[in-house]
């Protein structure tokens, strides 16, 4: 059966009605979760209103309606298995001379392109709304006095000084070595607590040392004086290579577009790159696992009858194979994130196991 075929377009549109359902109903109660911990939290902080606390909800949705995305998926596939068996449409569909297989194939094929349309244009707009997350999550925490982001433009850091001056620093190149930090084309804008530049130093390159980063070629411009040159500087900073490290932007919060430039900066600067070539390839891998989660469904409500154990057989089932294989897939990309697997193999073998699973089931169901 093709899945431009009538049949197919029908099975298919079931499908993508049945997962659009399931996913809005999710991700309102995670919504209605999420306002009342956000309201919770901003109930001593008269600062933030309820417009707030609706912003955070809105933009931390996406994160978290990823990490049950291939749920939705499977217990959509459930449904439409189950709603195909009830009305006998798939006993037709079989004495028709339908295979499994062959019924599979445009339902296989329309979560793929699920999957795609979710990596590639989903994830942008999700990583987007994290990233705005992350930054009203740094205005309600008022026990970190400095905040930092990165770009594939470079480096940027923003530290409180004192009550009265911020400091934001731009360096274009970074490169990690030993236990300092060399970064080259720093630009450094001291601002005043009504964000109001008051000096600008520039410099070619600087090492961060402890306490204080050592500038060499330094420029100083203020308004109104003349440009300061310097052959060396010292510039005070409550920063560490340990702070930078573990401020750069959660991999959630890049879109997979961006995630190439990214990984290529932080390996040529000398960081640990294994968290974000494991989220760029389990997203290039993501409609892969969507197809897996549809057979690992279909074992479970792809029959003629359900007289086998009934309802409760598919509901029990089902949530015991899909938590099953969601907690295997997190195992293994913990251990690819630490670096006892390979990236390519932790990204993987989740979907290589529980699809070969799932099929040699199928298999044994086709020739019953």
């Amino acid at each position: 059966m093709k899945p431009t075929s009538i049949l197919g377009r029908y099975v298919n549109r079931q499908l993508i009605w049945n997962f659009l359902a399931v996913l809005l109903m999710i991700l309102g109660v995670i919504f209605l979760f999420e306002m009342v911990e956000r309201i919770r939290r901003m109930s001593n902080v008269p600062e933030f209103g309820l417009l707030f606390a609706f912003q955070m909800a809105i933009a931390r949705l996406p994160k978290t309606g990823e990490q049950v995305f291939p749920f939705v998926m499977m217990v959509a596939a459930m449904i439409t298995f189950w709603r195909l068996g009830k009305t006998s449409e798939y006993v037709v569909m079989r004495a028709a001379g339908v295979s499994v297989w062959n019924f599979l194939v445009p339902i296989c094929f329309a979560t793929a392109i699920v999957g795609i349309i979710n990596v590639m244009a989903v994830n942008p707009l999700a990583a987007e709304l994290y990233g705005m997350y992350e930054t009203l999550e740094r205005r309600m925490d008022t026990k970190d006095p400095h905040a930092m982001m990165y770009s594939e433009q470079g480096l940027w850091i923003r530290e409180a000084l004192d009550d009265e001056k911020t400091m934001v620093m731009h360096a274009q190149k970074l490169q990690h070595e030993n236990d300092g930090l060399l970064l080259r084309g720093l630009s450094i804008i001291e601002l005043d607590n009504k964000a109001r530049p008051l000096r600008q130093i520039e410099a070619f390159a600087g090492v961060l040392s402890e306490g204080f980063f050592s500038l060499k070629d330094v420029k100083i411009y203020r308004a109104g004086n003349p440009v300061k040159k310097l052959s060396e500087m010292n510039y005070k900073t409550i920063l560490d290579v340990d702070k930078i490290e573990e401020s750069f932007a959660e991999p959630e919060a890049i879109s997979f577009w961006s995630l190439p430039a990214v990984i290529h900066f932080y390996d040529k600067s000398g960081f640990a790159v294994q968290r974000h070539e494991m989220r760029f390839w389990s997203l290039v891998i993501s409609p892969l696992f969507l197809v897996t989660m549809v057979l690992v469904a279909a074992v479970f409500a792809l029959r003629p009858s359900h007289r086998r154990g009934g309802i409760m057989f598919l509901i029990v089932g089902g949530i015991i194979a899909g938590f099953s294989t969601y907690f295997m897939s997190q195992l293994v990309y913990a251990m690819g994130v630490s670096g006892g697997l390979p990236v390519w193999l932790a990204v993987i073998a989740p979907t290589i196991i529980a699809g070969s699973i799932a099929t040699s089931i199928l298999l044994q169901i086709e020739g019953e």
